[in-house]
């Protein structure tokens, strides 16, 4: 499943909602949350999701326009709204309240069509939240089937909305697993692996899902990344000081940075260094995305 170095396109599939702050409004989604950043760093990122024909869907679309974002493939949706998530900020953490039967949980399987148009992407980025109900769940089927690009399963595991079948599926479809020290000892109870050490977990689920690499976030004591030889590269904690607002949205900005050095061909030390710094640098802005894209340049001027 290899890629040329030349394509920068991401197709991300997924869940696009609104956070909902007790002060305001935030759109997000992880899938929505990371192709912005990827847009941001230069690269093509196709969201494949669904909104409600609402204000908020419109939002949507507006806010991808404004920064030049590839819209075709987010359908419109004249029966359910779009998404929204409630946030409740606790013991420096957060909660998420997740509504049902929002327009992304009905996701077409159309969308597949536009990853074998000449602009094939080199990735596609998926997780667990937007297969909770069928008519998404088989979308997704439908795309990672018709695709021969590598593929990055962001776990994110958001309770009740995940089952066994539904994990054992996406292990199984993927190439990359991206996951926090929390989740990573969830899966390896759930599919009986070892319950030994992290890296002991991270080799049977790799055995287990015929992986080629397993990435876990471990917040604030930084990352590691451990490949089929078994080989482990870690990078500990940012060393950029941040007034932690929320940490919302910073395995999003993690991942985003991630794929990014993934398209680049960054050393894997590199890649995890960034990706740190960049979901440190997110803790310190309210909600996972900045208001003002110049939030980026210091990052952009720094990687090239």
């Amino acid at each position: 499943m290899q890629s040329s170095p030349q394509n920068s396109r991401v197709a991300l599939f997924g869940e696009v909602l609104a956070d909902v702050f007790p002060e305001r409004a935030v759109l997000g989604g992880a899938p929505f949350n990371v192709a912005r950043h990827l847009q941001a760093f230069g690269c093509e990122p196709l969201l494949l999701s669904r909104v409600g024909d609402d204000a908020l869907g419109r939002d949507v679309l507006a806010t991808m326009a404004s920064s030049g974002m590839d819209s075709r493939g987010v359908q419109l949706d004249s029966q359910y709204p779009t998404g929204q998530v409630k946030v409740h900020l606790e013991n420096g953490g957060h909660r998420f309240e997740i509504l049902d039967q929002q327009a992304y949980d009905f996701i077409d399987p159309s969308v597949a069509q536009l990853v074998e148009s000449p602009q094939r992407p080199a990735l596609v980025y998926y997780g667990t939240l937007a297969q909770r109900h069928v008519a998404a769940r088989h979308a997704l089927a439908t795309l990672l089937q018709s695709t021969q690009a590598s593929k990055f399963l962001d776990v994110n595991l958001r309770a009740p909305w995940y089952t066994e079948s539904t994990l054992a599926f996406s292990l199984e479809m993927a190439d990359i697993v991206k996951l926090n020290d929390q989740e990573l000892p969830a899966l390896a109870d759930m599919f009986g692996l070892s319950s030994g050490d992290p890296h002991g977990q991270a080799m049977a689920l790799m055995h287990r899902f015929d992986l080629a690499q397993v990435v876990v976030t471990c917040g604030a004591d930084g990352a590691w990344q451990m490949g089929r030889d078994g080989q482990v590269v870690a990078s500990g904690t940012s060393q950029v000081a941040v007034a932690v607002v929320d940490t919302v949205g910073a395995g999003d900005g993690f991942a985003a940075v991630y794929l990014l050095g993934t398209l680049r061909h960054w050393p894997t030390a590199v890649t995890l260094e960034r990706a740190n710094v960049f979901a440190a640098a997110i803790c310190g802005i309210r909600g996972a995305i900045p208001d003002d894209v110049n939030f980026y340049q210091p990052f952009l001027q720094a990687w090239t």
